[in-house]
């Protein structure tokens, strides 16, 4: 283990000497790249390069982005990214044409697939990229990736520079859909941004999922097993990242922003069956939240509450053929409103502001808590949300045209 840690760092040393004897990328606030004339439009770059290591809601945001690059460029995008989830969100995407999952926790140097990302890099080293993380604690990560492939800096574009550039002109987008589509806007100083200008007809500027044909037709045969083929469907998802931890005794962790009391999911699961008596209610959530899913359903007494533990394809399959979700603020709303699922959206510390789902079909999303309403989602009360989904039906209806009308 020695020998093969100074072999490492002897590398690592080598790295680092070419890449400042080159002129390459040394990172943000660390040091000044040569400065590069803009690529011209007949040396096309490659695909552009997006690098981001967020959770499943962030990584779904994210397909606003990759839209618009994917259209300026004229060539679908590669991501790196860290948990299995990115994978199986942009297995089938049209705006994607490769993903590396690096290990969330894993050093490095023990990760073979951070070593691939390196490789991949270093082969593409004339494409674009732009870096949507902005968590001081991973910024590193990514900095290294970058600087040790060789990548220069002059390629490259940082979120945390795009948002402190539009702080000091007193236009910093708030949510962060916005926040990605200004970084769309922007171009590595490497190229000319007159040859690769904003799209028209304008992009969505939204998230939007991707289905596939085989992914419908498993969830076709799926419900059609169940007898819930021509049944509305309300999908119910209560948990969150914590909820996921707690595998086989289900409990509601008081420092946890997110949790709502049980009482409350079975009083609004009960309102929901009275408003709506034709309706399949499912809990949803991870194959990690089964026990519980099953702790809400058990304690529901008298409507018929079931239960479906998803993976994220067949969830995305299960969002694009319902009428409507209930949900706490997490990864699962994100992928409902991108695929059009009209949904009630429940907030705890983060402002919906900020992180309200977008539809990029205009479908309608509606949020109830967050600051300065709320701050934890135990402050929402039960009726709040129920009216809340009441509401999300009126406007459905109202969508509907008349049989009288023109």
């Amino acid at each position: 283990m020695g020998a093969a840690m100074y072999g490492q760092r002897a590398w690592r040393r080598k790295s680092a000497k070419r890449a400042r004897s080159s002129g390459r990328y040394t990172g943000a606030h660390e040091g000044t790249a040569l400065p590069r004339s803009p690529q011209s439009v007949s040396q096309a770059p490659s695909n552009p390069v997006v690098i981001w290591f967020g959770r499943v809601g962030d990584m779904i945001m994210l397909s606003a982005l990759l839209e618009i690059l994917h259209r300026r460029y004229g060539k679908p995008c590669r991501i790196i990214g860290a948990g299995t989830w990115t994978a199986e969100i942009y297995g089938a995407h049209r705006d994607v044409v490769e993903v590396r999952c690096l290990g969330r926790h894993t050093a490095f140097f023990l990760d073979p697939e951070w070593w691939r990302a390196l490789r991949a890099l270093r082969a593409a080293r004339g494409c674009p990229v732009y870096v949507c993380e902005d968590f001081p604690s991973k910024l590193p990560r990514v900095r290294r990736l970058l600087r040790w492939s060789g990548t220069p800096a002059s390629h490259c574009v940082f979120m945390e520079d795009m948002l402190a550039a539009a702080q000091c002109r007193g236009q910093a987008p708030e949510h962060w859909v916005d926040r990605l589509v200004e970084l769309g806007r922007c171009t590595p100083p490497a190229f000319r941004e007159a040859d690769f200008p904003w799209p028209e007809p304008a992009p969505r500027c939204a998230p939007r999922l991707t289905v596939t044909p085989e992914a419908r037709a498993q969830c076709r045969a799926w419900l059609e097993e169940r007898g819930w083929l021509d049944r509305p469907l309300v999908l119910v998802q209560p948990g969150n990242q914590r909820t996921m931890k707690s595998r086989s005794r289900p409990r509601l962790a008081a420092d946890d922003h997110k949790a709502w009391p049980l009482e409350r999911w079975v009083a609004l699961l009960q309102d929901v069956h009275r408003r709506m008596p034709q309706a399949i209610i499912i809990l949803v959530g991870a194959p990690q939240e089964a026990a519980f899913l099953e702790w809400i359903r058990g304690a529901t007494k008298g409507p018929p509450v079931h239960t479906a533990v998803l993976s994220l394809t067949r969830l995305f399959a299960l969002c694009a053929v319902s009428h409507s979700m209930i949900s706490v603020d997490t990864g699962p709303a994100h992928a409902a409103a991108a695929l059009g699922l009209p949904l009630v959206v429940l907030f705890g510390a983060y402002p919906p502001s900020l992180w309200k789902p977008r539809s990029a079909v205009g479908s309608p999303v509606i949020g109830v808590g967050g600051p300065p309403t709320a701050s934890r989602l135990d402050q929402i009360p039960e009726p709040v949300v129920f009216e809340a989904w009441c509401g999300l039906l009126e406007r459905l209806r109202s969508t509907i045209p008349s049989p009288t009308a023109s």
